[in-house]
C-alpha cells in the first residue's frame, strides 16, 4: 500500500521542486508532497517525514511522527530548536558526501600549502617573486573531528603525502594518522600543525571551541580552514590572529549568519578566503538513494536508521 510522505523545508521553490521530483522518482509508488498540501487526516497517518531545515512548528503538526530523515548531515538546528523531540532524527549519511568533503579539504589544504593567497596578492601588485616549494611530507595538517567526513578527509590528506593529525572527543584509531582526544590532546595537536581543518559538529561542547587561547597554541603563521559551522571557531580571535601575524590565512566556508552580507568587512580582509558554504553540498542523486533505502527499509521491516544522540547533537 502506497503512503504519503511529507517534505518539510525552507528551501527556495526551485530547490524544493528538484528534491520533490527526485524523491518521487526513487520512492514511487509512495508519494512525497509538501507538508502544507496535506490534510489534517493525512498528517495524523504520518510516521516518517523528509526534512531540510524545517520550521519546528510544522513538525509539531505531525503528532504521530516516529522519525525524520534530514537531507543534510548537520542537524544542530533541529536539535537546538526542538528541546525534547518525540521522534527520532536521522541525519544524512552519504558516502558521496564524505568523498566530496575529502576533495574540498585536499583542495584548500593545497591552496594554503602552495601559498596561493600569497601569489594572488603578488599578482595584484604586479610582483614577480618566486618562493620555495615545501614538500607535503614537511607539512603537518590537523583535522578536528574524526567522524565519517573527518576520517575520509584525513585519509585523503595522508594519501597525498601530508603528515596528518586527527582529534576527536573520544579516542579513535586511523591508520597512518596521529590521533588525539581530550583537552590535552587538542593542545598537543594544535602545537604541531601548520594547517588546522575544522570538521566538528556544532554542539554545546564545540561552541566556540577554537578560541583565542587555543589559536595561540598553534605555531606562528599557521592557517585555519573552517568547513564545520561558524560558531565552532571564535571568529574575532581568528581575525585578531590574522592581523597580528599569529595566523597567516583563514579559509572560511561557514558563518554564524548566512548568507554573508555584501557589506560584511570579512569580504575585504586580505588574509581571508570566503566560500559560500560549498565544501560538501548534499548530492541530489546519491542522497535520494540514501533516503530511499532508509525509508523503504522502515516501511518493509519497521527498522529506523541510526538516529542522532540528542545529548551529543550528532
Amino acid at each position: 500500500m502506497s503512503k504519503v510522505i511529507p517534505f518539510i523545508s525552507q528551501l527556495p521553490v526551485h530547490e524544493q521542486n528538484q528534491w520533490l521530483a527526485k524523491l518521487n522518482q526513487v520512492l514511487a509508488p509512495h508519494q512525497v508532497i509538501l507538508a502544507e498540501r496535506m490534510s489534517n487526516e493525512e498528517k495524523l497517518q504520518v510516521k516518517v517525514a523528509i526534512v531540510a531545515n524545517p520550521e519546528p512548528t510544522e513538525l509539531a503538526l505531525f503528532t504521530n511522527l516516529v522519525w525524520v530523515q534530514s537531507l543534510w548531515a548537520g542537524v544542530e538546528r533541529l536539535v537546538k530548536e526542538i528541546a525534547q523531540p518525540q521522534f527520532n532524527i536521522v541525519r544524512m549519511v552519504d558516502p558521496k558526501l564524505a568523498q566530496t568533503m575529502a576533495e574540498a579539504v585536499l583542495t584548500w589544504s593545497l591552496y594554503l600549502h602552495r601559498q596561493i593567497p600569497l601569489y594572488i596578492a603578488q599578482q595584484k601588485r604586479g610582483d614577480w617573486q618566486q618562493h620555495p616549494v615545501v614538500n607535503a611530507s614537511e607539512c603537518n595538517i590537523g583535522v578536528l573531528g574524526l567522524g565519517k567526513l573527518g576520517q575520509a578527509s584525513a585519509l585523503r590528506l595522508k594519501d597525498n603525502g601530508f603528515n596528518v593529525y586527527g582529534w576527536s572527543a573520544s579516542s579513535k584509531n586511523l591508520t597512518g594518522v596521529k590521533c588525539y582526544s581530550g583537552k590535552k590532546g587538542l593542545e598537543t595537536l594544535l602545537a604541531n600543525v601548520n594547517i588546522v581543518v575544522v570538521l566538528l559538529p556544532l554542539t554545546d561542547a564545540t561552541d566556540l571551541l577554537l578560541n583565542k587561547a587555543l589559536i595561540y597554541k598553534l605555531p606562528k603563521g599557521a592557517n585555519i580552514i573552517n568547513f564545520a559551522r561558524g560558531r565552532v571557531i571564535d571568529l574575532q580571535a581568528v581575525i585578531e590572529g590574522l592581523d597580528n601575524g599569529q595566523l597567516s590565512h583563514a579559509v572560511l566556508d561557514v558563518f554564524e549568519h548566512e548568507p554573508l552580507m555584501p557589506n560584511d568587512p570579512l569580504w575585504r580582509h586580505g588574509k581571508i578566503t570566503i566560500l559560500p558554504h560549498i565544501s560538501a553540498p548534499t548530492n541530489l542523486t546519491s542522497a535520494a538513494q540514501v533516503v530511499r533505502k532508509n525509508i523503504l527499509h522502515y516501511f518493509n521491516e519497521g527498522i529506523i536508521p541510526e538516529a542522532v544522540n540528542i545529548k551529543r547533537a550528532y
